[in-house]
């Protein structure tokens, strides 16, 4: 069936290859097919119709109720005469799989897999024995030619042969990949047909693995998981560099429940500010937005009254009952970090302003107002009890992390579930289609400024808690940087439409996880903002690229 010195297989050798094998399974599928006309395919049939007459509105009730009582007449008989043929079923099923088991690899597969990895190397050395030969006549071709625009000329002609041979290969190279994934695959569809498409844990894993292999591009693998790749070979390189230098170990449970509490207050402004990347925006008032949100909360649920005052006045909410206090300091987080994001909304979608513009210009205005309010000062620490009455330590574990959790599912919900997560992505993308097909790009751009603002508002009270305290204009500094690096490496493109909470979460743990290990190696702060400012340009680079490789 092979041709003599060559395992590489014809047309025709691979279907003669083929051909007991499908005699043999068809013909046992035939018999099934008979088994299952009047019972599964009935049963299935049946209930297509009972669905569809349960969507009819053409039917008064009375007649829906005569038409469902005689098709549930008809399904009764078809399932009686479906398990009258299920043993008899299930027995030619086993008979085919346990044939396909002992002659589709042996006989057939593992011959076309071998056909396909010599077919591969011909192709290799076909484009090799191309390429020499065009080289050589190009060169023959040059050694004639005296004029320089002849030259440059030939020289053209041979960059294009040379580029039309590496086509060639490619698709020489994609016939083989082709023809080795359509074998693999008729396996699986031979166990479709038997099966009705049920298909056992271990079938799935396979055919995922094999669909991975078979769309695998490396290059869009690297623009997709490079950055990724990076960062964990750092982290590995500092997990092994920490115990040499500092003698202590990175990887213990204590530290990445120290790294995951550390993250959670920052999941919820990563989240806020991710939506309005998704807009093609960015924000970046984050870190006067939690140096506000801290003095807020930090006046409301302080111990006594305040060391510091607002314009001022010393305000004492010590006589308040203290879970009171905790939520009005979470009102209050929310009320004034929504108000200046639905001011920098209103300017983005009302005059097309940049949010660079807007949310740089309500920066200045929070971390001037409150500077000036506050004299600057640092107004101490809360409430001590406050802390371990809202985000306790359970058995070591930082309930903190559950309030991220719940942000997380609460914005997946948004962005998957609602129509203004539709209309987000839908604006992100393309405001114009948006703004014809019947969205406001004006409430969803406000929106997005909104719920970003709701974010901050918690995220700023959460860290206060985590914090205890110590409230100050200056706290949150240039952490809008870490929240929209976190968008951008974890995926949150800012071409606009793109990105996925998942991403986001991985984001921002990287940032966090990277900085509190650069930290414990006793790296100084400005060369860590070195390192974040390094991977925002790869990311922002690979994210570009990715966006022209797709246009």
């Amino acid at each position: 069936m092979v041709a003599e010195n060559t395992k590489i297989l014809t047309a025709e050798q691979e279907a003669k290859l083929r051909q007991p094998i499908d005699e043999y399974v068809g013909k046992i599928q035939e018999q099934i097919n008979a088994l299952r006309a009047d019972g599964t395919d009935q049963v299935i049939d049946i209930q297509n119709k009972i669905d569809s007459l349960k969507r009819d509105r053409i039917y008064t009730a009375q007649e829906k109720a005569v038409k469902m009582q005689a098709y549930q007449a008809e399904l009764a008989k078809a399932k009686e005469v479906e398990a009258k043929n299920k043993d008899q079923v299930s027995k030619l099923i086993g008979e085919a799989e346990a044939y396909l088991k002992a002659h589709f690899n042996t006989d057939y597969y593992q011959a076309v897999a071998a056909s396909c990895v010599e077919e591969k190397q011909q192709a290799l050395a076909n484009y090799a024995a191309a390429v020499e030969q065009l080289n050589k006549e190009h060169q023959e071709t040059v050694s004639k030619l005296s004029d320089p625009q002849e030259i440059k000329d030939e020289k053209y002609v041979h960059k294009n042969r040379l580029f039309d041979a590496k086509m060639k290969r490619g698709k020489d190279l994609q016939e083989v990949k082709d023809r080795r994934h359509a074998a693999f695959d008729h396996k699986f569809h031979l166990i479709d047909m038997l099966r009705m498409s049920k298909f056992t844990f271990g079938e799935t894993m396979a055919q995922k693995w094999e669909n991975y292999k078979y769309t695998f591009n490396r290059r869009d693998f690297l623009l997709r998981n490079g950055l990724y790749i990076a960062i964990i070979i750092i982290f590995i390189a500092l997990c092994i560099a920490t115990p040499i230098v500092k003698n202590v170990q990175l990887l213990t449970v204590n530290n990445v429940l120290n790294i995951l509490s550390q993250a959670s207050p920052r999941m919820f402004l990563a989240l806020g500010v991710a939506g309005l990347i998704l807009l093609a925006g960015t924000d970046l008032s984050i870190g006067r937005m939690v140096g506000m949100g801290m003095t807020a909360a930090t006046i409301v649920m302080h111990s006594g009254p305040n060391t510091g005052g607002v314009f001022g006045h010393i305000f004492d909410f010590s006589g308040i009952p203290v879970i009171v206090r905790v939520f009005l300091a979470l009102v209050v987080c929310i009320i004034l970090c929504t108000i200046f994001t639905t001011i920098a909304g209103f300017f983005t979608a009302k005059f097309k302003m940049h949010p660079f513009i807007s949310t740089m210009a309500t920066m200045l205005v929070i971390f001037g107002l409150v500077t000036y309010s506050t004299k600057g000062v640092s107004f101490g620490g809360i409430d001590s009890t406050i802390p371990s009455m809202v985000i306790p330590r359970i058995n070591g574990f930082p309930t903190i992390i559950l309030w991220a959790v719940a942000a997380v599912a609460v914005v997946w919900f948004i962005w998957n579930k609602t129509t203004f997560g539709k209309n987000l992505f839908a604006v992100g993308g393309n405001p114009e289609a948006a703004a014809v097909s019947g969205i406001s790009v004006f409430k969803v751009t406000v929106g997005a400024f909104i719920l970003a603002g709701v974010l901050y508002g918690f995220g700023s009270w959460l860290e206060c808690l985590r914090m205890t305290g110590s409230g100050s204009a200056a706290y949150g500094q240039g952490w809008e940087m870490d929240a929209i690096a976190a968008c951008v490496v974890g995926g949150i493109s800012f071409t606009g439409g793109i990105g996925k909470i998942s991403g986001c979460v991985v984001g921002v743990f990287i940032f966090t996880a990277l900085t509190y290990s650069l930290t414990t190696l006793g790296i100084d702060t400005n060369l860590q903002f070195v390192f974040s400012g390094i991977i925002i340009l790869v990311a922002v680079m690979l994210d570009c690229l990715k966006y022209v490789q797709k246009k």
